[in-house]
C-alpha cells in the first residue's frame, strides 16, 4: 500500500535525508523539536537559529541544491514504479521492532511487500564464503521456519545470506516470507551474481534499504546494514562465521538491541565455526533444529501441520562429539584441482555420498574414486554408517 503523503511531503522528507552536516540523530531532533520535515523547512530563520548552527540554518533557509532537487525527483519517479515504497518514520505502517530501536533510519526504501517488516522476524547471517554443508543448515533452517510462519531477514550477501533467502522463497507463498536489507541504494543489486534472487524477493517478499537511490557500495554502510537486520528480528541465527567476521557484529548488534542470539556449532575443525563456537561461549543458545528456536521465542502463529513442516527441513547436524582427530596431512595443501573439489564439497561434518554427489555433480564412479583417493592420502576417513568425513 503506498503512503497517502503529498508529493511536497515526499520531498521535504527525502531532502532532510540527504541534507549535508545533518545525520539521522540531528534529523530526529529536529523532528521532535518542530515536526513533520515540511515544518523544518517553513521555520523563520530565528527559530532554525535556535535548534542549528547559523551556517546549517542558512542551508536549510536555502532552495536545495542541483544534486538534492535531482535526487527528490529521483525519488518520486521510482516510486511510481509497482511494489515502490518509501516508508517514514512518522508512518504508521513503519516496523515496530525498528522503532524500538536507538537508531531508527529516517526513511525505508521498499522494493516488494512492506508488511512483511512488520511480521515476526528471524535474522540469518553468517559467511560468504560458507561450506557446502553450511549453505545447507542455512536453507533448510530457513525453508523451516518460513513453513512455521517467520519471516527471515538477512542482508542479501553471498554464502550464507543467500542460501537463507532461497530456504525462505522455498516455503512458498504460504510460508513467512523473506526480507532482505541491502547495504546499497534500492535500485542497486550487491553482490552482482544476486540479482536474479533479488528480483525474486522483490516479487515474493521485500527489499529494503535505508540508502538513498544509486548508492554504491561501500565498506563502511554494512554494518548500518546489519543493525537494520538485527533491529526487525526478535532472534538472530548465526549459522557459519569464522572469529573475524561481520555476522558477529549483527549478533553484538542484536544483543545490545536485547534480540536472542542462536548459533549452530560446526566441526572444531572448522575455522567457520569458531565464530558460533565464541557466540555460544558467550552466551548465545546453541541451536540443532529449528524446534530449539521455537522452544525460545515460540510459534509467531498456530495451526500449521507440525509433522509437513518439520519435513521441510532436516535439523542440522549436531558438532562432533568424539575425540579431537589428529590435523590433516600435509598433502591436503598440495591436492589437484579435481580432488580439491571434492574436498570442498565434502565440508567438515560427515557427508552421505548422495548428498556428496549432489554437491559435485559427479558421476558415481568418478566420485568413488577420488574419495578412495583420499582415503588412502589419509585426509578423508569412511565412518561406520558409510558416510565421509574429514580426518
Amino acid at each position: 500500500m503506498k503512503p497517502a503523503l503529498s508529493t511536497e511531503e515526499l520531498s521535504a522528507w527525502v531532502r532532510l535525508s540527504l541534507e549535508p552536516g545533518i545525520g539521522p540523530a540531528h534529523a530526529r531532533r529536529l523532528l521532535t523539536a518542530v515536526g513533520l520535515p515540511q515544518a523544518i523547512y517553513a521555520q523563520p530563520a530565528a527559530g532554525l537559529a535556535r535548534l542549528a548552527t547559523e551556517a546549517l540554518a542558512r542551508q536549510l533557509k536555502s532552495p536545495p541544491g542541483d544534486s538534492t532537487r535531482k535526487a527528490i525527483d529521483d525519488t518520486l519517479d521510482w516510486l511510481g514504479g509497482a511494489g515502490h515504497h518509501l516508508i517514514t518514520l512518522a508512518d504508521p505502517s513503519y516496523p515496530p521492532a525498528l522503532l524500538d530501536t536507538h537508531d531508527p533510519p529516517l526513511l525505508l526504501y521498499v522494493n516488494g511487500n512492506p508488511a512483511l517488516l512488520s511480521k515476526p522476524i528471524i535474522a540469518m547471517v553468517g559467511a560468504r564464503n560458507a561450506s557446502a554443508g553450511g549453505l545447507d543448515n542455512a536453507q533448510a533452517f530457513a525453508r523451516y521456519l518460513a513453513t512455521q510462519g517467520w519471516c527471515i531477514a538477512s542482508g542479501l550477501a553471498a554464502g550464507i545470506d543467500s542460501a537463507a533467502h532461497q530456504g525462505a522463497l522455498q516455503a512458498g507463498p504460504a510460508g513467512g516470507g523473506t526480507v532482505a536489507v541491502l547495504g546499497t541504494g534500492i535500485d542497486v543489486v550487491y553482490p552482482p551474481q544476486n540479482r536474479e534472487l533479488a528480483h525474486q524477493i522483490a516479487e515474493h517478499g521485500a527489499l529494503v534499504s535505508e540508502f538513498p537511490l544509486g548508492t554504491r557500495a561501500v565498506r563502511y554502510q554494512f554494518p548500518k546494514r546489519n543493525r537494520i537486520v538485527a533491529g526487525l528480528a526478535r532472534g538472530v541465527l548465526v549459522v557459519e562465521a569464522a572469529r573475524q567476521s561481520g555476522s558477529l557484529i549483527t549478533a553484538r548488534l542484536a544483543t545490545d538491541m536485547g534480540r536472542e542470539v542462536f548459533a549452530i556449532p560446526g566441526s572444531i575443525h572448522s575455522p567457520l565455526s569458531r565464530g558460533c563456537h565464541a557466540l555460544i561461549r558467550q552466551g548465545a543458545k546453541l541451536v540443532e533444529s529449528g524446534q530449539d528456536i521455537h522452544d525460545e521465542l515460540g510459534a509467531p502463529k498456530t495451526g500449521t501441520d507440525d509433522g509437513a513442516a518439520l519435513a521441510a527441513a532436516a535439523p542440522a547436524p549436531a558438532a562432533a562429539a568424539s575425540a579431537p582427530t589428529p590435523p590433516l596431512h600435509r598433502v591436503e595443501h598440495d591436492l589437484d584441482p579435481a580432488h580439491a573439489t571434492v574436498l570442498s564439497a565434502l565440508g567438515y561434518d560427515p557427508v552421505h555420498l548422495d548428498i556428496l554427489q549432489q554437491r559435485t555433480r559427479l558421476d558415481l564412479a568418478t566420485l568413488n574414486s577420488r574419495l578412495l583417493s583420499l582415503e588412502l592420502d589419509e585426509i578423508v576417513t569412511r565412518l561406520d554408517d558409510g558416510r565421509f568425513q574429514r580426518r
